[in-house]
């Protein structure tokens, strides 16, 4: 059995849209099985669309997706990882240089230290976990996504979450925490509080590369986590009841 003190370890805590008709004709640019395009739909029923869309027609409407500036600079979208059926779903604000180059979210710096966070809690990115991010594309120069662009992405991450249908998200970080829940607030008054997003439990913690530069906020972290854990008990308890 992982000891208190492994699992501290594991953290550091030890010791103390619209498409371009150039790409109309291609596969990226129609939905498969229902072959409607959302190229020149406006903003309602482009997001109408998407979220009637099955995990494959996501992925190539992602994939080719021009609705904001971000598709300008991005060398390929990221679209998210993990298990298709997962309890857990951690949400990021968007792609890193990393993420960006390999096409896949949390893989540099920041996502090591996410994985090792996943398994202070005994999970994994490829099993019971899936990871996405707010946006879909790189923001030039890492900077924060801007609000026209997370508008944009928007129905790409309700439709995940629909499909998905986790029993509890974990945002990580200001931008997610406050593009899910529709709030301003800070992160230190959205901590240690069970909150809602699109019908499902959800948590708030530190983004991951914030906390490579806090390394004092990592405590606080750990804490978010193993409220997580409990509330995860508490649904699967709960859910275990009921049937």
């Amino acid at each position: 059995m992982t000891t208190r003190r492994e699992v501290l370890q594991e953290l550091d805590l030890w010791p103390m849209w619209r498409l371009r008709n150039s790409v109309a004709a291609t596969p990226e640019a129609t939905l498969s099985g229902s072959e409607t395009a959302v190229d020149g739909c406006d903003a309602q029923d482009r997001r109408a669309a998407i979220l009637r869309m099955d995990w494959s027609e996501l992925k190539q409407a992602v994939a080719a997706c021009t609705a904001c500036r971000l598709h300008e600079s991005r060398s390929q979208t990221v679209f998210g990882v993990g298990d298709e059926q997962a309890d857990w779903l951690f949400v990021g604000e968007g792609p890193g240089a990393e993420e960006d180059r390999q096409g896949e979210p949390f893989v540099g710096q920041a996502g090591k230290l996410l994985d090792n966070m996943l398994a202070a809690i005994h999970l994994k990115r490829d099993s019971n976990v899936y990871i996405a991010n707010t946006v879909k594309c790189r923001p030039p120069g890492n900077r924060n996504p801007e609000a026209d662009e997370m508008a944009a992405c928007e129905p790409y991450l309700a439709r995940q979450i629909a499909l998905l249908q986790p029993k509890l998200i974990v945002a990580l970080g200001k931008v997610a925490a406050q593009d899910l829940l529709g709030s301003d607030r800070s992160i230190s008054s959205l901590r240690g509080t069970l909150h809602q997003a699109h019908g499902i439990p959800l948590i708030v913690t530190y983004h991951p590369a914030y906390l490579l530069r806090t390394l004092t906020d990592k405590a606080k972290a750990w804490e978010d986590l193993c409220f997580a854990v409990r509330t995860m008990h508490s649904l699967q308890t709960g859910a275990q009841a009921a049937s």
